[in-house]
């Protein structure tokens, strides 16, 4: 694989973007029925999870993307072990994808959650260009690998740290997206902005789950803007959380902000349950960017249209979850990672 042109990864490429955007009958199927085996990936959110990459695989950001690297470097390709989340669909992907065009070999430990769908992206790639094949491969467990980029949570961080912790790595924790309000976004942007938080019932690290407000902000203008994603409380998992959630605020007493499908509350963490965002109030936006400082290795990007200085990734109303080929996790390059590694011995 290191011998392929960037010309020849584009087009390969494109070609299964291509493939993704408009589904063919084996897509379809696993479209309709992988809630089967996980009840959140619906029909719609694994629809929208194929087609968001299938738009990243275009032309102009593939060329964009890879002409970034030098991919001749890699000389002698290692093998990268691959620990996939499985919170959202094909979460995992791009993981994998920059260990493929860097010219090295994935070995794949993905979640029982997401295994069908990145087995089945995969096999179209290799049916596009099978020069790709005996570059991956999915395993129970991982063993015999040189380096390792592992997805999770706080808590499994700690015990990837320990296990790889001796060979280079990517060790991600959990993160959440931040949107900061002005009070001048008006009620099409706030509409977006409920993209960035319903999308994928708000489990992926880089949906919004606090926001950032004027102290005079008038909640209500939020809650009537965001009103057309009402729908998601009729998903009985989503319900049961929002209802769990509401239950303990209401049981202890604890002041919080309802309008029938997501509770806001006061609190300084970034992270929140699911069915609740957090909220914060400002006085002016030097707060603002001293808080995101604060928590920066907590945000995974930032929603806003504000001018404000952050060391995160900083995305418009209603892309959270529409990333760039070039918009890592975290902040890290992870084909800086790959590209380096594959010039050591």
């Amino acid at each position: 694989m290191s011998k392929i042109k960037i010309t020849e990864l584009i087009s390969t490429l494109s070609k299964l973007g291509s493939q993704l955007q408009n589904p063919d009958e084996e897509l379809n199927q696993l479209i309709q029925t992988e809630h089967r085996y996980n009840p959140w990936f619906t029909p719609e959110n694994v629809e929208r999870a194929i087609k968001t990459i299938g738009q990243s695989l275009n032309e102009a950001d593939l060329s964009t993307w890879l002409n970034q690297y030098d991919l001749t470097k890699n000389t002698l390709p290692k093998k990268i072990g691959l620990i996939l989340a499985g919170n959202i669909p094909l979460v995992g992907f791009h993981d994998v994808l920059c260990v493929l065009v860097t010219g090295n070999i994935a070995l794949i430990k993905a979640s029982s959650q997401d295994a069908r769908l990145v087995k089945t992206v995969l096999n179209k790639l290799i049916a596009i260009d099978h020069n790709f094949s005996g570059y991956f491969s999915f395993v129970e467990r991982l063993t015999d690998f040189d380096a390792v980029i592992a997805t999770g949570s706080n808590n499994t961080s700690r015990y990837f740290d320990y296990y790889f912790g001796k060979v280079p790595h990517i060790i991600r924790k959990n993160r959440n997206g931040i949107a900061v309000l002005t009070g001048d976004e008006n009620a099409d942007e706030l509409y977006l902005l409920g993209h960035d938080i319903f999308d994928y019932f708000g489990l992926g690290c880089r949906n919004v789950s606090k926001l950032l407000i004027p102290r005079d902000y008038n909640i209500a203008t939020f809650f009537e803007a965001i009103e057309p994603h009402k729908e998601v409380v009729n998903h009985n998992k989503y319900h049961n959380n929002y209802g769990y959630n509401k239950s303990i605020y209401l049981v202890g007493s604890e002041q919080h902000l309802d309008n029938g499908f997501l509770l806001l509350k006061e609190n300084d963490a970034v992270a929140s349950p699911l069915g609740v965002v957090f909220y914060n109030y400002y006085d002016n936006l030097t707060d603002v960017e001293q808080l995101l400082a604060a928590q920066n290795e907590n945000i995974q990007c930032v929603v806003t249209k504000a001018s404000i200085k952050v060391q995160n990734q900083v995305v418009s109303f209603g892309q959270s979850q529409q990333p760039k080929l070039w918009d890592y996790a975290d902040g890290v390059d992870t084909m800086e990672f790959l590209v380096e590694l594959g010039q050591k011995a």
